[in-house]
């Protein structure tokens, strides 16, 4: 894989407005990615997320994403630190098992990178949303956005609808600033026992999930003009 900066990615600031998370980019305050999904998100997946706090209890629930956050920021950063030519050092326990993770996504996920446009992009369409993915690049030939994932367990396809929202998200925003035509997105994703899955979205079924994403961003302000 090699460097190609082909594009100037902005600077971003990250803040919280109202309790919403917003991104400060060229001086103008926008949702975030992750925002608008979660206004958006139907009632089946709140009553779900519900459900399993009230199963494992509330202290629980909150244990267990702290962990999950804290290992997929490390994760992230070895990831990032990697891709950079350097290397990281972490000692805690979750960060020793976060390295392993992202040396498994290394061996099995990085092969198919090509070329590396940058990474930590923070992305934006001027009006509705801003976001920040962890690579724009070439994955097995194709123009693509690249999001590394911590997971607690395997997914199925059906449970990872948000994360090929955000690729879809991040694709149209390059679109629109930079008049790329991206139509691929690639999901690399391990466990903490370094079970590696890779998942691909591209072509007329990534074209579907624009207008899926699209729907979301029109729902989101539909509902902040009514609050």
């Amino acid at each position: 894989m090699k460097w190609n900066k082909l594009y100037k990615y902005p600077k971003s600031i990250r803040e919280t407005l109202k309790g919403v998370r917003h991104y400060d980019v060229n001086d103008e305050k926008l949702p975030s990615v992750t925002t608008i999904l979660q206004a958006t998100q139907g009632l089946e997946k709140t009553e779900s997320l519900k459900r399993w706090a009230s199963r494992v209890g509330e202290t629980e629930a909150e244990r267990i994403k702290n962990t999950a956050a804290k290992r997929g920021t490390a994760m992230h950063s070895y990831l990032e630190t990697y891709l950079q030519g350097g290397k990281i050092l972490d000692l805690r326990d979750v960060g020793r098992e976060a390295s392993s993770m992202a040396e498994t996504i290394i061996e099995k996920g990085f092969p198919e990178l090509e070329e590396i446009w940058g990474v930590e992009c923070t992305l934006h369409y001027p009006g509705l949303y801003a976001g920040q993915t962890d690579l724009c690049g070439i994955y097995q030939g194709r123009e693509s956005i690249v999001d590394f994932k911590q997971t607690n367990k395997p997914k199925k396809v059906e449970w990872i609808e948000d994360m090929f929202l955000q690729l879809v998200a991040y694709a149209t925003a390059h679109d629109c600033i930079y008049g790329t035509k991206i139509e691929q997105g690639v999901i690399l994703m391990c466990t903490p026992d370094n079970f590696f899955q890779r998942f691909i979205v591209n072509g007329s079924e990534f074209r579907e999930w624009k207008w899926k994403w699209l729907r979301k961003v029109s729902d989101y302000y539909e509902l902040k003009s009514v609050t």
